[in-house]
């Protein structure tokens, strides 16, 4: 008899295309998942709104990273691919956990304070967002969470408010444990190897993404900031953007940090070294670009899948929600 996979579920927003970033740290990994667990992938739109969004753009991004996730090694046939917003049991079962989270959690969120800092728009969804995030795992009955390093906090509430939950009204949700890549975890900036990589960063070279130009990737690696050394080891603290680097070329190469320092060894100086960079993430990016843009020119196809993956997810969001609703009481709509 067949042991029942584990469940992985994974988020990603909708904002344009990703970064490299994006991709190390949790798409690369998707395809290679999908060949193990039950995996539950949602381009999750409703945790984007948190932030004043133009109409046209998010419906535009939702599709385009449909097309995305395929375009990087997503088989609809292995894997659940769908819309956040098309399951509705994800905003249900949201209010009612946050019936069971407390203020002092929520108000500890570390991303709440940080993009509170910087938004004219701090509203009660921004603030509240972390527990729909709770739901969006808990739905599934999640195992595994593929996280970045600086996602860890999100993931403990989870786990917090999943005992609670079970404690309160016997078994109910699976608690999920967190999957974090050894390397490529989090990425730095290219300018400020100090800071994540981020597209909302100012300068436009701290940055690659997913569709940039083969030219302008290779522009945008040789101006990365490294130091005065010329030496090539993975050394984080002394060495931040040597190290980031590094990484980038490991996990792009499928490659542990000695090997990837091994293939360095008679490089001497930053500028081959960076082109050698540069042209490991082209090739990785090319295929997946070409692709994309085959994928998306296909309307039709791309309302398929999102329909396809819509009802596998609402299938199994719902066995969750119906349990959840009547251990608290909430009374069944009758059939007529």
């Amino acid at each position: 008899m067949n042991e029942k996979k584990k469940v992985v579920f994974s988020g990603i927003q909708p904002s344009g295309s990703p970064t490299i970033a994006n991709y190390i740290g949790a798409i690369k990994n998707y395809a290679a998942l999908q060949e193990e667990y039950d995996c539950f992938y949602s381009i999750v739109d409703l945790h984007a709104i948190t932030i004043r969004q133009n109409a046209a753009e998010l419906r535009n991004n939702s599709r385009n990273f449909i097309a995305i996730l395929m375009a990087c090694g997503l088989d609809t046939d292995k894997c659940t691919l769908y819309i956040q917003s098309h399951v509705n049991a994800h905003a249900q079962l949201c209010w009612i956990l946050s019936c069971y989270t407390y203020m002092g959690e929520a108000s500890r969120m570390i991303q709440f304070k940080e993009k509170s800092k910087i938004n004219d728009n701090v509203n009660v969804g921004l603030f509240t967002y972390p527990i729909l995030q709770v739901a969006d795992i808990l739905l599934y009955q999640t195992n595994l969470v593929p996280i970045g390093e600086d996602q860890r906090q999100h993931l403990e509430l989870t786990r917090d408010i999943a005992i609670r939950f079970n404690n309160a009204y016997s078994p109910t949700f699976e608690v999920p444990d967190m999957l974090i890549p050894k390397i490529g975890a989090k990425i730095m900036s290219l300018t400020e190897p100090e800071n994540k990589m981020s597209k909302s960063a100012d300068d436009v070279n701290s940055y690659v993404m997913l569709l940039d130009s083969s030219d302008l990737i290779s522009r945008k690696i040789k101006r990365a900031v490294t130091d005065s050394e010329n030496i090539i080891a993975y050394d984080p603290d002394n060495k931040p953007g040597v190290s980031n680097l590094l990484s980038i070329y490991c996990v792009m190469n499928d490659k542990t940090v000695t090997e990837g320092v091994n293939d360095f060894k008679n490089i001497s100086g930053y500028g081959k070294f960076k082109q050698m960079i540069a042209d490991s993430v082209v090739a990785n990016l090319e295929p997946i670009q070409k692709r994309y843009y085959d994928l998306i020119k296909d309307k039709s196809y791309i309302d398929e899948v999102m329909a396809k993956g819509a009802a596998a997810a609402d299938r199994t969001a719902q066995k969750t929600l119906s349990k959840v609703m009547r251990k608290i009481g909430i009374v069944p709509r009758p059939r007529i």
